[in-house]
């Protein structure tokens, strides 16, 4: 394909097919306009008068005109071709223009009745949008058809790889906006196409619509050489086609013989993929479309003696005074009657039948295509019974076994049972956090060159791995939406940097509970490992816990928490959210040798409780205790036991109970979560006036929000991380923090009314302890052999 000059030589388009596309593309721009602007006289039946004009204008006109000109052409080429596409629309401000499309192709009526194909329906999707108590402005979850929330940049293109992974029958078309194409995470989403296998996945088309600005600022792809530009592209992997002008008659022709040449090209990679399936892998040059048309295209081209029709000021609403300036409302009434609305629209409000036939029918319309409603493809995991992958604990603490890397051996077999619908993704870390044997049945996917010395890499595989956590949130996330599952796992602490992303998937997620059209997805589950306690090597970079706070201030009915303190109960956890459906849920779990605490039988026992008293650790005999240690995470469990052996060694008489949290929700009262535990449950085993001492994987604070309504607040203390770290020994590390056994005796000796003066001589003790095994670790560079091989006495 030519990628220097403009696509104007083909001229694909009959006389009656470029009057129907450009019928169908006025139509989607009245519909957009009248949106923005109108609360009644959605016809214009009469003149325009200041209260038919919505008294806070808001919406987004500029990148509307271009996004409805590729709706209208990618349903020509679905009548034609007979395909199966949808649609991701990346500009984030092209809501009105993508409700106005599936109004058009009726599947908006059909989902909302009282949004009906009339001028009452019309007049209502009019006043609806970006209205109290109507629907937002941006691509949300409340437009048929979609997967991508428009309301942050950056991240279109991954979710359309996401999406087109094991759909070797789909087409995604995904159109970024030169305002969005300058982020870092679109930056690195061009090389998705390294990752897409011909054969096995579907088929991304991206479609970057330069129409030159921002909100208030021009853009580098639409200010750089065509030369330049098409170099970029074709580095990333690409052919890009080129799609230039102002006249509409001539852009309709060209981007039809852009879409053809392209969707041609598709067709020869696939057949020239399947042909070489069993030789040796040939990355594909996959075609791309640049499309370039004026920003606010076919509105107003001066306001106020102001160029807008081009510039920056068509971004968002090009006549601002509407409502009080007369010739602004003359203005916008001359502009929708531009599109000759009378022979759009028949008497009654509908479209006329010559639009109607336009779009495709049924599923076909990328507004009702299945694939853009996950939960309607979406099929059950096949998941081997996690049980038969446990470790054998011969007694409390005195096991020692590698939690991820057990997780590893199930996850093995459910990517083997699963090879169709469920997917690893990380950034470069599978291996490191033990997950390797998951290569025993899959490779890495990709596409590129492989070299003799390059292990688990094939052009088939269930492991995607790239070195960018947008890439990997971002694939995970549109695979997830189109009716599949999988899981993310990253070092704790730089899942922080999708925090964004998390943020839109959650809402989006608590938008679509709420709509009875969509079903249900499959959650988005993280496991982190490499975490904050376990990071003495690469030191203080590498040492946050910090996720779990922000996903803790989702709405509850979205996210889960889960601490699994070893092998047994992270295989239980991990079951639970691999069938768990429209939920966030976060997984943190080690990955070094550590001590096993609960049998299979007692570990599903105990994550089916989420929280549960210890009976072997603790000492009070099933009495009210003189203090409660409590832990959430694998190295505070393993501290309040140490610390539970040295109470019980030096201060036998001391009733002292161990409770452990899986699941960090049950924290909560029942009135905030669903997992909370009710007031009295919780009295009953935190006690209603008793110290307790709570040791946490993260920062402390979160379990004071947790439980600051819970009777006994003001005696329950916490110690977890506070920012103190650096490349030390892991005791040390707990030590810098004061996690540490030696200091949660001394907590218990300060806190528990009366021991004080009587256990002096014990504190005195653990003080000097503290400073020998800070002495030790700077002397001999690593931790006491009496605290690094303790073990549970039992």
């Amino acid at each position: 394909m030519d990628t220097a000059k403009t696509e104007h030589s083909r001229a694909p388009l009959s006389d009656e097919e470029l009057a129907g596309v450009d019928a169908y593309w006025r139509a989607a721009n009245y519909l957009t306009v009248g949106q923005i602007y109108l609360l009644d006289n959605p016809l214009l039946r009469e003149p325009l008068r200041p209260e038919h004009i919505k008294p806070r204008l808001l919406g987004h006109w500029g990148t509307s005109p271009g996004l409805s000109l590729i709706y209208a052409h990618l349903n020509r080429c679905i009548k034609a071709r007979g395909m199966d596409v949808i649609y991701v629309c990346g500009p984030g401000h092209g809501g009105p223009a993508m409700v106005a499309n599936t109004w058009l192709e009726g599947t908006y009526p059909e989902l909302y009745p009282s949004v009906n194909h009339s001028e009452e329906g019309m007049r209502r999707l009019f006043r609806q949008f970006s209205f109290p108590g109507g629907i937002p402005s941006h691509v949300a979850a409340e437009v048929p058809g979609s997967i991508h929330e428009g309301g942050e940049l950056g991240y279109a293109l991954s979710h359309a790889y996401g999406a087109a992974f094991d759909n070797p029958g789909l087409t995604v078309a995904c159109v970024v906006g030169d305002g969005e194409a300058e982020t870092g995470p679109m930056a690195g989403s061009w090389f998705s196409n390294v990752f897409l296998n011909p054969v096995s996945d579907g088929t991304v088309l991206p479609i970057l619509h330069l129409n030159g600005y921002k909100i208030a600022n021009q853009t580098i792809f639409a200010r750089i050489s065509d030369e330049d530009r098409a170099s970029f592209f074709r580095g990333c992997g690409y052919d890009p086609v080129l799609v230039d002008g102002d006249d509409p008659a001539e852009v309709h022709q060209a981007l039809a013989g852009a879409m053809d040449a392209c969707f041609d090209r598709i067709a020869e990679i696939r057949a020239e993929a399947r042909a070489a399936a069993n030789g040796a892998p040939v990355r594909p040059r996959w075609p791309m479309i640049v499309l370039r048309t004026p920003k606010g295209w076919t509105g107003p081209s001066d306001v106020d003696g102001n160029p807008v029709e081009g510039t920056w000021r068509a971004h968002q609403v090009p006549l601002s005074g509407v409502r009080t300036n007369a010739d602004h409302l003359a203005m916008l009434e001359e502009w929708m009657r531009s599109y000759r609305p009378e022979e759009l629209f028949d008497a009654t409000g509908a479209p006329v039948p010559e639009l109607l036939g336009m779009p495709p029918e049924g599923g076909a319309r990328m507004s009702a295509n299945p694939h853009a409603n996950g939960g309607l493809v979406l099929r059950d995991l096949v998941l081997p019974d996690y049980r038969d992958y446990g470790v054998e604990v011969e007694g409390h603490g005195s096991t020692t076994g590698e939690a991820t890397r057990t997780l590893g051996t199930w996850l093995r077999d459910v990517m083997a049972a699963n090879p169709d619908r469920f997917r690893l993704f990380g950034p470069d870390e599978v291996e490191s956090n033990r997950l390797g044997a998951v290569f025993e049945t899959t490779d890495r996917q990709w596409q590129a060159e492989i070299l003799p010395t390059d292990e688990h890499q094939a052009p088939h595989g269930r492991v995607m791995e790239v070195l960018s956590e947008h890439l990997c949130e971002g694939w995970l996330e549109g695979y997830l939406l189109t009716g599949r599952h999988g899981l993310f796992t990253s070092y704790e602490a730089f899942i922080h940097i999708v925090d964004s992303m998390f943020n839109q998937h959650a809402k989006w997620l608590d938008s679509s509970r709420g709509i009875p059209w969509r079903r249900p997805v499959a959650s988005l589950n993280y496991l982190l490992s490499s975490h904050v306690w376990r990071q003495d090597h690469n030191g203080f970079s590498h040492q946050d816990p910090g996720f779990i706070d922000h996903v803790m201030n989702k709405k509850a009915d979205i996210v889960r928490v889960y601490l699994p303190p070893d092998a047994n109960t992270l295989l239980s956890t991990m079951d639970h959210c691999l069938r768990s459906r429209q939920y966030v849920n976060v997984v943190v779990a080690g990955k070094q040798p550590a001590l096993q605490y609960t049998s299979m039988d007692e570990a599903v026992r105990h994550c089916e409780r989420g929280l549960g008293i210890w009976e072997w650790a603790s000492t009070d005999g099933g009495e009210e205790p003189d203090v409660v240690l409590a832990c959430a995470g694998d190295v505070p469990t393993l501290e309040v036991l140490a610390a539970a052996d040295l109470l019980r060694t030096h201060l036998p008489e001391l009733k002292v109970r161990v409770v452990n949290v899986v699941d960090l929700m049950r924290l909560q009262p029942e009135s905030e979560h669903p997992h909370g535990l009710g007031d009295r449950e919780f009295d009953t085993v935190f006690t209603a006036d008793r110290p307790v001492l709570f040791a946490f994987h993260g920062y402390p604070t979160l379990i004071h929000r947790l439980t600051y309504r819970r009777t006994n607040h003001d005696n329950i203390h916490v110690r977890g991380y506070k920012e103190e770290g650096t490349t030390t020994t892991p005791f040390d590390m707990v030590m810098l923090n004061d996690l540490d056994r030696f200091r949660l005796v001394m907590d218990v000796i300060d806190r528990v009314p009366g021991l004080g003066p009587n256990a002096a001589g014990l504190r005195q003790r653990m003080v000097d302890a503290r400073h020998a095994a800070r002495e030790h670790t700077r002397t001999h560079g690593e931790d006491l052999p009496e605290v690094a091989d303790w073990s549970w006495p039992g």
